[in-house]
């Protein structure tokens, strides 16, 4: 019988001291370690850049982001350049040439923009409470009309933002319904200039009572789909309940208006506790929240919708018939034909447009309810057809400025529903 010999397998590749493949390739700090074993990162903290280019940053804005793993350990929030320059470009217009800047401020709701502008120049003129009523409960039906694309923008975004995308395309088609209304009225989709010192540029359209009225039905019947389908989501409420939450005393230090500080129990709403215009007329609600977190600035945007339909339904039950500006020689246009047939008009319309509207010297500070909360403008005024100086008080500026307090010890993630619903516009951030 043959002898058999047993082959042994060959020995691990090594060097001559013996040292496996895996211990040479181990003892390499250029290779890395491909072991099960667990490995702690370093406690170094990370710093990152959040936008301008990140979708949900709204274009301009970037967070310089310091983390600890996902864990925000501080936030440096920067407004970015728009290059608007409010202020500076309205000392160079005359006051009536100002109200397309203004559209381009809050430029979500840019009605009520126009209406702020033209109150705090009527208030240096004398000419408050003086306005016709017709042309008063107009600029209220396009302000409220206004809020609701701001507040429906608002909302769903945020929702999309989170991953609800049904939402956003309920809301947006709501929002378009709108416009087409606005565009209707003024003739421009978005940047109207509709509103004037001492009125508005002209009445509604013929019919524009029963399409609002219409619109306004359909709308409330998409707000009951939105709401069945985002109040009492898990995914939705995990994402914005207890997130971002203010206390009532931090919104008023930090100068918080608006949805944001009705949310964490601030009652402040300038068309209850200043009112003007035809407000005082009509019956409506301030919504006020209790935890002011991401899911009560909602549930606050919510109830304020259903409150603007309720006020535009009484606009429209009340309405009168009526002039729509004031008989003023000093801020009116003469009517066409008397401007095209006498001299008198002719050189009164051109020393209206080239000179602009002689506002007397002073100063005055007049202030709306905007869509974001109290909207301000101060003029300094010198006797002349253009403002000495102009100022505004823009929500969205102030609003942005608590961000990185209100994104502390959060998320990445949660940076944004909370920036979401602070509803940051970048016209009012950069003036």
């Amino acid at each position: 019988m043959a002898a058999t010999s047993t082959t042994n397998p060959p020995p691990p590749a090594g060097d001559a001291s013996g040292r496996s493949l895996r211990q040479l390739v181990l003892g390499r700090k250029d290779v890395q370690d491909l072991s099960d074993n667990e490995q702690e990162l370093p406690p170094d903290l990370m710093t990152v850049n959040m936008g301008p280019s990140h979708p949900a940053m709204h274009g301009t804005v970037r967070i310089v982001l310091t983390v600890d793993g996902e864990r925000i350990v501080a936030g440096d929030v920067q407004p970015g350049y728009l290059h608007r320059c409010f202020e500076k470009e309205s000392e160079y217009a005359t006051y009536t040439q100002v109200f397309p800047y203004t559209d381009r401020l809050n430029y979500v709701s840019p009605m009520i923009n126009n209406c702020g502008w033209a109150m705090v120049v009527e208030k240096l003129m004398g000419l408050t409470g003086h306005i016709p009523k017709r042309a008063e409960y107009v600029r209220v039906i396009v302000s409220e009309m206004s809020r609701m694309t701001d507040h429906l923008t608002c909302i769903g975004a945020s929702a999309m933002e989170l991953g609800a995308f049904t939402p956003f395309l309920y809301f947006l088609k709501a929002r378009e319904w709108l416009y087409e209304l606005l565009e209707k009225v003024s003739g421009a989709r978005l940047t109207h200039s509709y509103v004037r010192i001492g009125g508005v540029v002209k009445d509604l359209p013929p019919d524009f009572d029963a399409e609002l009225a219409l619109c306004l039905d359909q709308i409330v019947k998409i707000m009951v789909e939105v709401e069945g389908m985002l109040n009492n989501n898990k995914i939705f409420r995990d994402r914005m309940a207890g997130i971002g939450a203010m206390t009532k005393a931090d919104a008023i230090a930090t100068g918080c208006v608006g949805p944001i500080a009705r949310a964490a129990g601030v009652d402040y709403d300038v068309r209850k506790d200043y009112p003007y215009s035809v407000y005082p007329e009509l019956e409506f609600d301030v919504p006020v929240g209790t935890t002011g977190d991401c899911y009560d600035r909602y549930l606050v945007r919510i109830e304020e919708l259903k409150q603007c339909i309720r006020i535009l339904r009484q606009c429209l039950k009340q309405i009168p018939e009526g002039p729509m500006m004031v008989d003023d020689p000093r801020v009116a246009l003469p009517a066409k034909p008397a401007t095209y047939n006498t001299i008198e008009s002719m050189i009164r319309h051109f020393k209206h447009i080239m000179d602009g509207i002689k506002v007397p010297a002073g100063e005055a500070y007049a202030f709306v309810e905007g869509g974001n909360g109290e909207l301000g403008f101060y003029v300094v005024a010198d006797g002349t057809g253009r403002p000495y100086k102009a100022y505004v008080r823009s929500p969205s500026f102030v609003h942005l400025s608590t961000a990185a307090q209100l994104i502390h010890g959060h998320l990445i993630a949660d940076v944004v529903p909370i920036f979401g619903m602070i509803n940051m516009i970048g016209g009012e951030c950069d003036k």
